[in-house]
């Protein structure tokens, strides 16, 4: 068996391993004081196991650089590892294994990564696992239904904050290195097990409800310590812990709270209990919109609603992830709502995680919300629009479904029922129906075991009005009706009613003895389908989209144009129009945001190539009005001016403004905060249009120099419109195994940037030969960044029609990312075709 082999492990596999071991405790010994040493690849690591066992053999799982020795039940045993897959023989009832191993530092971002800041030299770690890195750190069984009780046993360079899922009970050592001892944990999977590292910036404080008291930690890198706004996060956590200590009835189980804000993070955060780890794009360096913040909060809760669905009660394998994240994802929006200040979340919800969901959806490779996960390999990649937004989205039309009070009685009663477990679909089902006396099997099996979607529209051409839905399915749902007051659109009366079929009956109330000017499907986003405006409604939104004063219903109509526009329904141009006309009016930065992403990705993707140049002056054009017209200081005012900078890396027409601006000969528009992150946006958008040099990006960078500054930098050297240095950013992204996660991210954005194919369309057929290579021999991880990040954005589907056909036997999730991108491509020409 080959590494690769041994390393994806099957849900068969693991199902007859956990039939056969019952692990107990989890010993692990690590020791990282040669962390800052560069020349220092690896760290010790000692695994002590003891489990029950009905078999006389096993295997436990460790990818690292070498096992030294292996103990069984106090003998030494022979080290059989293939590099993933540790074997060990003459099993008894009881045992304990000790595995001594040397694992490898990381910088991918998997496993324990390691980073060097450069502004001070300071080494940080981190542990990032899930779904299956625990095994690059210690011995383990790798797979979420083998809970242990795991002891942490730590040393490191003395002086630095050593942090793990639980607190610290003895320190020993002296000397250039500390040893410390953390308690054991309660029973917990090995994926959220974590360790972090290093001479990091700590607050503290604590939580106190009734006589539950939480020590509250957070973490960041010290050379950010001057824009780490804790007491924010802070506010925000004590409003989830009060929020979900009285929701879930079920007092906060893991002790401390700590919170860190890590480098070169794949993810947005990972619910490690005890210990909750968030990429540092939350801690905003320079100027942030309320969007951010509230982004940020919803974060915040969506991990901690994990602390118990997820860590506290865990699937048993990866086809139940939705039990975690669909909840999560959920939680995150309704506790933003009901906790915090940020009560437009909803809207947010409706207009950004769910338009991820619908373009899933929308894929060949869509999946139920339950889905089939038959290996790690298909578990990495359901991480998913469909796991996370679609099933938070059904989710909320369950609650509306039993009500909010038996929603929170089951899940109380799950709690209760399978603390420190795992679990099923059946298990939650149970529960709910208990707590709601309704039959929710109906429910499940219409929404979390199918896949697609409903398209809704409105049929007016017969003799009544009938309300149509595509691939029908049991929706409740309200339509809005608006009328016009005085110039703005309002909404005047409203219908709510039931559909399972095809087509429905409806009468609509006039307004004026008129038909609503805006008939608005879905009204309060009570249903999971994508709705159509229809002609009347969309001449309406033409005129007075902004003038509907109710945030989630602007941001449903924002969501309806772009997916009527990305369906091809809606002219790229009519839907550039419409932005044009109101989005400098939006008043919710977060709606704002979204929109302006849309537009952009639609003027290079979606206008039809004779066309193109001229949007993009015109969307650039577009952007710079609206940065200048903007409230100095606003969050709006930032919005435009990031929009302005991947409006010029596409086209020159202000690259002499922004150059002027950045070299301080012209005057910024005023209030506008032009910190490094905004300079680094608009100093790439002029390397890609040659506006800028390698001693401009250079000057630039010695004024940042930070992990930001020298990311960007990257990107911005290989954005030049230069075919030696686009080669030589693609030689890079393929061999330079050097290259951390973000770095090889900034590299493959300078490569495409600026839309600029005449440039790489050269490599086209050298990427269709590359791909299977690196996804045999590099991470998973890097591996989806360069399948993902270079697939080609050839004219036609040739070239990857003919890769599926001749590589029918490719490993099923390589496939999926090459069918997914397919289809994204397929897309864009087809839309293209009808403008």
């Amino acid at each position: 068996m080959s590494t690769n082999l041994a390393a994806n492990l099957t849900r068969e596999e693991t199902a007859a391993r956990s039939a056969r071991i019952t692990l107990h405790t989890v010993r692990v010994e690590l020791d990282i004081s040669s962390a800052p040493d560069p020349e220092v690849s690896g760290f010790l690591t000692t695994t002590t196991l003891r489990f029950d066992a009905q078999a006389e053999s096993t295997w436990i799982d460790f990818i690292g650089e070498e096992v030294h020795r292996v103990v069984v039940n106090g003998v030494d045993h022979p080290v059989l590892w293939d590099g993933a897959r540790v074997t060990v023989s003459g099993l008894g009832p009881e045992n304990e294994v000790r595995i001594e191993a040397t694992g490898a530092y990381s910088r991918s971002g998997e496993g324990l990564h390691r980073f060097v800041d450069p502004v001070d030299g300071e080494t940080y770690l981190y542990t990032q696992y899930e779904p299956a890195d625990s095994r690059r750190v210690m011995a383990c069984f790798e797979q979420p239904d083998m809970k242990a009780a795991y002891t942490f046993v730590i040393t490191s360079p003395v002086g630095w904050h050593v942090l793990s899922n639980q607190r610290p009970v003895v320190t020993t050592g002296g000397g250039s290195s500390q040893t410390i001892e953390f308690a054991a944990t309660l029973p917990m999977s090995s994926y959220i097990t974590a360790v972090a590292a290093g001479p990091y910036h700590r607050a503290t404080t604590d939580w106190r409800r009734g006589e539950q008291q939480v020590q509250l930690g957070a973490f960041c890198r010290a050379s950010l310590a001057e824009h780490f706004d804790s007491d924010e996060i802070f506010e925000v956590t004590r409003q989830g812990l009060d929020f979900f200590s009285d929701a879930f009835g079920f007092d906060y189980p893991w002790g401390k709270y700590d919170q860190i804000f890590v480098p070169e993070y794949n993810l947005g955060a990972m619910e490690n209990p005890g210990l909750v780890t968030f990429t540092e794009s939350y801690v905003f360096r320079g100027a942030s919109t309320d969007a951010q913040h509230e982004g940020r909060a919803n974060t915040i809760l969506h991990e901690m609603a994990h602390m118990w669905f997820g860590d506290l009660v865990t699937m048993q394998w990866w086809d139940d992830l939705w039990l975690k994240e669909s909840f999560a994802d959920y939680m995150g929006a309704h506790a933003s709502v009901a906790a915090t200040r940020f009560t437009d979340a909803w809207a947010s919800f409706a207009n950004r995680r769910k338009a991820w969901a619908y373009q899933q959806d929308q894929l060949p490779t869509t999946h139920p919300v339950v889905a089939d996960i038959p290996d790690l390999e298909a578990a990495k990649l359901n991480f998913d629009g469909i796991t996370y937004a679609k099933g938070a989205s059904v989710l909320k039309q369950l609650v509306a479904f039993v009500g909010e009070e038996a929603f929170f009685a089951g899940a109380r009663a799950y709690f209760q029922a399978h603390a420190f477990g795992n679990t099923t679909l059946e298990d939650l089902l149970v529960a709910l129906e208990e707590a709601s006396g309704r039959d929710v099997r109906a429910w499940s099996t219409a929404w979390l075991e199918t896949t697609g979607m409903s398209t809704l529209s409105l049929d007016r051409s017969g003799e009544g009005t009938a309300l149509v839905q595509t691939d029908p399915r049991p929706h409740r749902l309200r339509i809005g009706l608006f009328g016009w007051d005085d110039g703005a659109l309002v909404r005047r009366d409203g219908v709510e009613l039931d559909i399972a079929d095809e087509t429905t009956p409806v009468e609509l109330p006039t307004i004026d003895d008129e038909p609503a000017a805006l008939t608005l499907l879905n009204d309060g986003d009570l249903t999971y389908a994508k709705a159509r405006l229809d002609d009347r409604s969309l001449r309406a939104v033409e005129r007075g989209l902004s003038t509907i004063d109710d945030t989630l219903a602007r941001g449903l109509v924002w969501s309806a144009l772009w997916n009527a526009t990305r369906d091809g329904e809606l002219a790229a141009l009519r839907y550039l129009e419409i932005v044009r006309r109101h989005a400098p009016a939006e008043r919710n930065v977060g709606l704002l945001s979204g929109t302006l992403q849309n537009a952009a990705f639609t003027v290079d993707h979606y206008v039809s190539v004779d066309a193109r140049e001229r949007a993009r002056e015109m969307w650039l054009d577009t952007a710079w009005e609206a940065l200048t017209d903007a409230e100095p200081g606003s969050d709006a005012q930032l919005a435009w001016a990031r929009a302005v900078g991947r409006a010029a890396s596409t086209t020159a027409g202000r690259s002499q403004e922004l150059a002027e601006i950045l070299a301080g000969t012209r005057p910024a528009p005023e209030g506008l905060p032009l910190d490094a992150d905004l300079r680094w946006t608009w100093t790439q958008a002029l390397a890609a249009t040659g506006s800028a040099t390698d001693d401009d990006i250079r000057a630039e960078l010695a004024q940042d120099d930070t992990m930001s500054g020298r990311t960007a930098s990257i990107e911005a050297l290989a954005a030049r419109p230069d075919a030696a240095v686009r080669a030589a950013a693609w030689t890079a992204a393929w061999t330079d195994e050097t290259l951390s996660n973000d770095h090889l991210g900034a590299t493959i954005a300078g490569f495409r940037a600026g839309g600029r194919r005449d440039l790489i369309a050269p490599f086209d057929e050298e990427y269709f030969a590359s791909i299977r290579d690196a996804w045999a021999t590099r991470s998973i991880e890097i591996a989806r960044r360069l399948v993902r990040g270079l697939f080609p954005a050839t004219d036609s589907l040739d070239l990857v029609d003919a890769w599926l056909d001749e590589n029918a036997d490719a490993p099923a999730s390589l496939r999926r990312l090459v069918i997914e991108e397919r289809d994204h491509l397929a897309r864009e020409l087809h839309v293209r075709s009808l403008q």
